[in-house]
């Protein structure tokens, strides 16, 4: 089978009736390749990627408006009876880790914060045992606001790292991309992160041309001084559609001239491997600390990509920019009666057929039909 060919193979599951009265069993496809046996599988693909990092989703909504994320109104939330519940969310994670080789799990939004019982499924992954029998790493990105309050019972819960949105230091101007005067509670939610041992504290900034980029060096010199971990990031066509232009974008290479002005930069010396972030050891002679860039669009990292995506209702996304209609459906599986074994070859499938990149610099480049609250960090 060609690369072409395996592409094309539908990732629609067709239910399998059996007897009257018995639970539906769904098989995939006679002709797509699965690499090893029910209790060996992993997530590969057909470019020889494996998938160790699951991205949860607890939830599409939010309680900031950012202005490249959603418009100010919001957007039409996913019903709450097509979402996980908590069981189901669990019940997932136990067969990436437990079947599929998954080994970090980081939940994402929306805004996670927003899940009523977070804190227990925590609790539940975190006794899990990975294929190295070791307990699975955990993540959290947010926005940070109500995790001062929340920092340590999560800690506690078997929260290992904490990744908070900060795209400012400038108290007006956050008000204005987030269209909230929270800013406050963002300072107060690194604080209390750092005092819980969620170390490293990463800050995660989207670099918007015109923006925010003149307040850059500000932000940087704010990580520099609470020991917190800045990551850059380049804008990426995920928000509202007439919100980003590749053309205008501030790249990596423009925001290392920017902070060159005014700190010693150099690479980090140990291996990136499937890190997104490019690390650089950053100075100005009495600050001393580390930033990472994401360059997404300008540098894809998409040949060492390890992660899968699990949105808030239930789809399996093989790619960060995946087209809609290429999603997999475990909670229709699930909730038709799916074996564990069932679930872990499905989801198998939807990893086998990740495309090589996320195309787009493509010529014939379509933005994702979801927004990034719905399809998660």
């Amino acid at each position: 089978m060609t690369d072409r060919e395996a592409s094309r193979i539908p990732l629609r599951l067709t239910p399998v009736r059996t007897q009257a009265g018995n639970k539906p069993r769904y098989e995939v496809p006679d002709d797509l390749p699965l690499p090893g046996s029910d209790s060996t599988r992993k997530l590969v693909d057909r470019f020889g990627r494996t998938a160790r990092d699951l991205r949860v989703s607890l939830t599409d909504r939010c309680n900031l408006r950012c202005t490249y994320c959603m418009p100010e109104e919001g957007l039409e939330w996913i019903p709450t009876e097509a979402t996980l519940n908590d069981e189901e969310v669990i019940r997932l994670i136990r067969i990436g880790v437990e079947k599929l080789g998954i080994r970090q799990v980081r939940f994402t939004g929306g805004e996670p914060l927003l899940r009523k019982n977070l804190g227990q499924i925590l609790s539940a992954t975190k006794i899990l045992r990975t294929d190295e029998g070791l307990s699975p790493q955990t993540a959290l990105t947010t926005n940070g606001l109500g995790l001062a309050r929340q920092a340590a019972a999560l800690a506690e819960a078997g929260l290992d790292r904490v990744n908070i949105s900060l795209d400012t230091v400038d108290r007006e101007l956050y008000a204005t991309l987030t269209r909230r005067d929270r800013i406050h509670d963002v300072f107060a939610a690194i604080d209390a992160s750092i005092a819980a041992g969620l170390a490293p504290v990463k800050l995660n900034a989207v670099v918007m041309p015109g923006i925010n980029e003149d307040g850059l060096v500000d932000l940087t010199r704010y990580a520099l001084r609470t020991g917190a971990q800045l990551r850059f990031i380049e804008q990426m066509p995920l928000g509202p559609r007439d919100q980003w232009g590749r053309a205008d974008m501030v790249t990596a290479e423009d925001l290392l001239r920017m902070l060159r002005f005014e700190f010693d930069l150099t690479p980090a010396s140990e291996p990136r491997g499937s890190a997104p972030a490019a690390l650089w050891n950053i100075t100005d002679g009495s600050l001393h600390g580390r930033i990472g860039i994401i360059a997404s669009v300008t540098h894809p990292f998409c040949g060492d990509c390890d992660r899968t995506r699990l949105t808030t209702d239930g789809a399996i996304r093989n790619c960060l920019f995946a087209a809609q209609d290429a999603e997999l459906s475990l909670r229709d599986l699930m909730r038709a009666g799916a074996t564990d074994d069932e679930l872990a070859t499905a989801w198998a499938s939807a990893m086998w057929v990740k495309k090589p990149g996320h195309g787009i610099d493509d010529e014939g480049f379509l933005q994702p039909d979801r927004p990034m609250s719905a399809i998660g960090g």
